[in-house]
């Protein structure tokens, strides 16, 4: 199979494409053949040599996120998956074991459907993006009706945290930023709070009296607040 590799930690330029051996299922694992696989934060770190490759030897191959059709199914996996299934994987990057390859085995555990009308593309920006989040929420065990501040909500953890949060019946606030002013239904906060550099957040659970706000976007009255004005000027 092909995968996309390097042999020594640097830049983008590293990386190339190389001939491997096919991976093979085994007990409990299912082989997927990758059409689409994510880019992450977490993979730049591997290929720059932050994280130890734990005494694999060269080359290595990234990609925690993978989508594509079941290939093979291992001996003696108990699982309701056929051959030709659409899913999404999350994988453990090691060695030559990872996303970027068109092939890679992983535990039946670690694999889920593709849900009807996504892409193979979309899929690939779910499971560890979604899954952190997941696990993140079931850590917490937060009753329903709780509160939860979740920053950084416009990106990909934090807009999951959001959808699966407020699923779950958790009121969740939001600091506004300037290039994230548009939310759709499925991500729109619970409230708002202003927030800027040198100011404590300031929340509140309506929209303030004379002010508007639009319906998707429930931050959208603090952008012209008079405490906004008066924290950039501190």
């Amino acid at each position: 199979m092909r995968a996309i590799a390097y042999s020594e930690p640097g830049g983008p330029d590293v990386l190339e494409v190389m001939e491997l051996p096919d991976p093979e299922p085994g007990p409990g694992e299912v082989l997927i053949r990758v059409r689409a696989a994510a880019v992450s934060p977490t993979d730049t770190m591997r290929r720059v040599g932050m994280r130890d490759p734990a005494g694999a030897e060269p080359p290595y191959v990234v990609g925690m996120d993978a989508a594509g059709m079941i290939e093979a199914i291992g001996p003696d996996t108990d699982t309701d998956l056929a051959i030709g299934d659409a899913v999404m994987a999350i994988v453990v990057p090691h060695g030559t074991h990872g996303a970027y390859a068109e092939k890679v085995a992983v535990p039946v555990e670690s694999v889920a459907r593709i849900p009807d009308g996504a892409s193979l593309i979309e899929a690939s920006t779910l499971p560890m993006n979604g899954l952190t989040a997941r696990l993140a929420l079931d850590k917490l065990d937060l009753p329903t009706g709780s509160t939860i501040a979740v920053t950084g909500a416009a990106g990909a953890f934090g807009g999951y945290s959001v959808q699966l949060a407020k699923a779950t019946g958790t009121r969740l606030p939001r600091t506004p930023r300037q290039r994230t002013r548009s939310w759709s239904p499925h991500w729109a906060p619970t409230w708002c709070c202003r927030a800027e550099w040198g100011s404590p957040p300031q929340c509140a659970s309506d929209t303030p009296t004379g002010s508007t706000a639009s319906s998707t976007d429930p931050c959208s009255w603090t952008r012209s607040s008079p405490l906004r004005r008066t924290a950039r000027r501190s």
